[in-house]
């Protein structure tokens, strides 16, 4: 009996021992001189999620000296869903580092949090979206193509949610690497899901780009937005050049066409059109909102 009861507080003091010493390990990790040895220990931070002190560890880890760590930081915290860490990444929307802002709004993307969509905007066009000021006007510096290129394929490629990303698309964002391609594709698929109307004039400009598989990123992005009003502008690239740019349209088109079919018709709409088939005078607000 003595024996059993000795096994089991052995067993309590090595399953407490465990963890102490995992965090121990981990906390040495963070605080040594070595860049690649903090950003492999902060890498592994977002394999814990709902613990206080992991996010406690990958925030305080967003003020790294090294652009690669406050970035793995910024990810991790996106993996771990750490909500309260939400003010953490969106003053790291302001670091000098692209690689830190694309991580900390993609972070703030998986925390449902709508300031990634100021950043992505932003990045993508050059211009500010509002004027909250929740980005800093540091930020034009990294407009600088220079520093979407250095980005670099992979960083960026981790960021592009293309499912079935075909081997001559990926063999041309290769190609294009110095350009950004990959980067610029992150952002298009990024935007897809931003309920501003603004952004979708700039997916469908983007629609338009000279890279083919920007094209169809923007028109996938169009397709995810579900934005029906965007249909007439989406037909034209039926005829692009680019074979793979027209199959995308073709979906995008079909996918625009049934949820336009699907969508409740506006009443004031309808009244105006039976007005104007009575032939009585239709008010004004009705004439501009079907034209709109």
């Amino acid at each position: 009996m003595v024996c059993g009861s000795i096994m089991t507080l052995s067993s309590v003091l090595c399953a407490q021992a465990g963890p102490a010493k995992a965090w121990t390990f981990l906390e040495g990790g963070l605080a040594q001189k070595g860049a690649s040895q903090r950003l492999a220990a902060v890498r592994v931070l977002g394999l814990i999620p709902d613990n206080s002190h992991a996010s406690e560890l990958a925030e305080k880890a967003l003020k790294d000296t090294n652009n690669a760590v406050r970035a793995a930081a910024a990810t991790a915290l996106g993996q771990m869903h750490a909500v309260g860490a939400d003010v953490s990444l969106k003053q790291a929307l302001n670091d000098k580092s692209l690689s830190v802002v694309m991580a900390a709004a993609h972070a703030l993307r998986l925390l449902n949090d709508p300031a990634c969509y100021d950043a992505y905007y932003q990045i993508f066009t050059g211009e500010r979206k509002n004027d909250s000021g929740m980005i800093a006007q540091e930020m034009k510096v990294l407009h600088d193509p220079k520093q979407v290129a250095e980005m670099g394929f992979n960083e960026g490629i981790g960021y592009v949610p293309f499912a079935g990303i075909g081997w001559e698309a990926l063999q041309t964002m290769m190609k294009d690497r110095k350009d950004g391609a990959a980067a610029k594709a992150a952002l298009i698929s990024a935007l897809a899901t931003d309920p501003d109307a603004r952004t979708g004039k700039v997916l469908l400009t983007a629609s338009q780009n000279p890279n083919w598989v920007l094209r169809i990123g923007a028109l996938e992005a169009i397709a995810k937005r579900g934005d029906s009003t965007l249909l007439p502008r989406i037909e034209p690239r039926l005829s692009d050049p680019k074979r793979e740019v027209r199959y995308a349209a073709a979906a995008t088109v079909i996918r625009l066409s049934d949820l336009g079919r699907a969508q409740p018709e506006d009443p004031k709409i309808a009244e105006a059109a039976l007005s104007a088939k009575a032939g009585e005078p239709q008010p004004t607000n009705a004439i501009m909102q079907t034209t709109k």
